[in-house]
């Protein structure tokens, strides 16, 4: 039998006098999207999509409309919107037969919560890495528990260095700051360097100082790195740069560069156990004496310590070994062995000696990382005897990692 449905007719709510006059001022205490305060003369998505024809970028291979739609009407608090974060890939685009690049920079930390989706995305392109809210990033500055380093064949084995990034809490990072921040971060790092000399007698350079004064060392800046100038960071130099010089010469931290802080630790008797021990003391103490001024360097558990290039997020660390290697590089399974030891090789500044560095910076703690560099340069060492010999190598080629 049919019958007739009841329909439900809901009330709306009542309205109440002091409600309806005071919802006006409740309602603007709402805090706004940022992206709603800037004005932008922009078209829509489809029309402001970048051309990435010729882009060998990891950011190339991840980015497409749909993404660059839904990354689009968003800023953070500062300011920075998603074409501030590709636009590094845009000046730069690679090349095919050179190494892959990110392409993209973070302008802030909130960059990596707000566009959180694409950086995750880098991540796993550029490192073979899944970011998880439910894996926390560790990190291992005891420096004893590095295995070997102080034992590489000095024959192939001619330096190593060893590099750390930080950023500092509160500030934007070099791509988006301003010279105010700029100037503020220069005056806590000469408060930390300063008290850091105690412990490690050294000197803090401005760039101007850096033509006159280092040359000797070998250490000169007529301007800014082109790849500084392309990104954006090369802005109002040389303003609040410095370099701080330990007196031996084998510590160096540069200021407001690619990053907030870049502490590097080089050496020439490719002592790579050293060079870690020192890069270990020396950070953990700036990272103390920057918490004694209530600005820590940052750090997300999920991404670790977080610096301006997600080829960094992690530890911020690389490990590097200049080795002289003849007949591996001509050889058909270089490419092969390379990745699956996870390493990177550069030619470095004279003919047969090329830079071995780590590939990934986060998944694994610094010990591991450095660990991989170690173990990695001593097999290719193992390789290229046993190729001077005319010998097989497919029982040294390592299993897919």
């Amino acid at each position: 039998m049919w019958r007739r449905k009841k329909v439900c007719f809901i009330k709306p709510p009542a309205e109440h006098p002091l409600e309806a006059k005071y919802r006006p001022l409740l309602e603007s205490l709402i805090p706004p999207d940022p992206i709603t305060k800037l004005k932008l003369k922009r078209g829509s998505p489809t029309e402001e999509f970048p051309s990435l024809d010729g882009n060998y970028t990891a950011m190339a291979r991840v980015l497409d409309l749909r993404t660059y739609t839904r990354q689009f009407n968003r800023a953070t608090e500062s300011g920075v919107i998603f074409d501030d974060i590709i636009r590094p890939g845009l000046e730069d685009p690679g090349t095919p037969a050179g190494p892959l690049t990110v392409g993209c920079l973070a302008g802030d930390a909130q960059s990596y919560i707000l566009f959180c989706d694409f950086f995750e995305r880098i991540i796993e392109v550029y490192h073979g890495y899944r970011v998880s809210s439910d894996v926390t990033q560790e990190s291992d500055f005891n420096y004893d528990n590095l295995k070997g380093g102080d034992d590489l064949d000095r024959v192939y084995v001619q330096s190593c260095e060893l590099s750390v990034s930080r950023c500092v809490e509160d500030f934007s990072f070099p791509t988006h700051c301003s010279r105010g921040e700029r100037r503020q971060l220069h005056t806590l790092a000469m408060k930390v360097l300063d008290q850091l000399s105690v412990e490690f007698p050294g000197k803090l350079y401005s760039i101007d100082d850096l033509n006159t004064e280092t040359e000797d060392k070998g250490i000169v800046m007529d301007g800014p790195p082109a790849a500084l100038i392309k990104t954006g960071v090369g802005r109002d130099w040389p303003d609040a740069r410095a370099l701080w010089v330990s007196d031996d010469g084998t510590l160096a931290v540069w200021v407001n560069m690619e990053d907030h802080l870049r502490l590097v630790s080089s050496r020439s008797d490719a002592n790579i156990q050293e060079a870690f021990a020192s890069i270990c003391i020396s950070v953990l103490k700036m990272e103390a004496l920057y918490k004694k001024l209530r600005h820590p360097f940052v750090w997300k558990p999920h991404l670790g310590w977080v610096v301006s290039s997600p080829a960094e997020v992690g530890t911020g660390l690389k490990a590097s070994v200049t080795v002289r290697l003849i007949n591996l590089v001509t050889h058909r399974r270089l490419d092969n062995i390379l990745d699956r030891l996870r390493l990177r090789m550069e030619t470095a500044h004279l003919p047969g000696l090329y830079k071995i560095s780590n590939q990934p910076t986060i998944g694994l703690t610094e010990v591991e990382l450095t660990q991989l560099v170690v173990d990695g340069v001593k097999l290719l060492i193992r390789i290229e005897k046993r190729l001077e010999n005319n010998g097989g190598i497919d029982d040294l080629v390592p299993a897919q990692k």
